[in-house]
């Protein structure tokens, strides 16, 4: 038979009547089996009937107080526990391997570039449990399917299946380097009528949401170019090509270091920052020790 045969198509029988028959077999007892599987001794015997059924074969028999093997039985009984063993040890192997070593971590490479590395300075790399495999993407990765063990997503907290602990909120801000944003505030709309808005493409909305609501009225960028990330408006603010539209949390260590300054005092909620992680991985240390390590290495946050 081919071995690429999906094993779903080559067994014949039920799967739980071959574990309630290895059980039962390794038990020499129908109760036995049946607290090991936490099922009922009417469950397990079922099943013994059923895979007698299904292979015409009796399997094993009743001794007076006793349960003995059939000849076939002995034959089928040590494989059964051989191969149960292999995916007992098998799944244990992953478990192991996705709660051990450093901790994978996804997120936007404007978080990592704009918030983390600022911040790594302070990360414990030498402690146990504080090992970090880090890596960026626009797109969510599929943390059920194992790609990643966690990421720190934007948003507002719901993504399904997952448990999600809010870093920080989001307000959202113009940006520009310093020699365009000084000044009273005609100099200020002048400024920002002459120049080029980078804005990112998932930004559109927020734009017109804070060009609305700006006391005074709206402005107009002499130009807009669409970007695909935040991150790259902030780094064109940065090198003086134009301004940007960006949450000032994540751009906070450029605007403490002077390089990029707020146009007005004017800010709108952008949604939040997350760490974001399967349920099953609810009490790993690694999670916990990179939560706490994040709430400590964000301004008004405590544990």
């Amino acid at each position: 038979m081919d071995s690429q045969t999906p094993i779903s198509m080559r067994l014949s029988v039920p799967l739980n009547a071959l574990r309630a028959f290895e059980a039962a077999a390794r038990h020499l007892s129908v109760k036995e089996a049946a607290l090991e599987l936490s099922v009922t001794a009417s469950a397990v015997s079922h099943q013994l009937r059923i895979l007698e059924d299904c292979l015409g074969l009796e399997l094993m028999r009743r001794n007076g107080a006793r349960l003995e093997l059939t000849e076939t039985g002995q034959m089928l009984a040590p494989e059964l526990t051989a191969g149960f063993s292999r995916i007992v040890q098998a799944v244990e192997n992953l478990r192991q391997d996705r709660t051990s070593g450093p901790l994978r971590l996804s997120m936007l490479p404007t978080f990592a570039v704009h918030w983390l590395s600022p911040r790594l300075i302070s990360y414990p790399f030498d402690r146990a449990g504080f090992e970090l495999l880090i890596s960026t993407t626009q797109a969510p990765v599929d943390l059920a399917a194992g790609v990643a063990d966690a990421a720190i997503r934007h948003g507002k907290g719901e993504w399904p299946g997952l448990l999600s602990d809010l870093l920080f909120d989001e307000t959202v801000a113009l940006l520009g380097p310093p020699h365009l944003t000084g000044g009273s505030e005609e100099a200020l709309r002048n400024a920002i009528g002459e120049a080029n808005l980078f804005l990112s493409q998932h930004r559109r909305e927020a734009f017109e949401e804070w060009n609305a609501t700006l006391p005074g009225g709206p402005v107009r960028p002499a130009a807009i170019t669409i970007v695909d990330s935040a991150g790259l408006g902030l780094k064109a603010a940065i090198d003086g090509a134009g301004i940007t539209l960006a949450g000032a949390e994540i751009a906070g260590a450029d605007i403490g270091a002077g390089r990029l300054v707020p146009f007005f005092d004017h800010r709108i909620a952008g949604g939040g920052y997350y760490l974001v992680y399967p349920r099953a991985l609810e009490r790993d240390r690694r999670i916990r020790n990179l939560r706490q390590w994040l709430v400590s290495a964000t301004p008004g946050r405590t544990r």
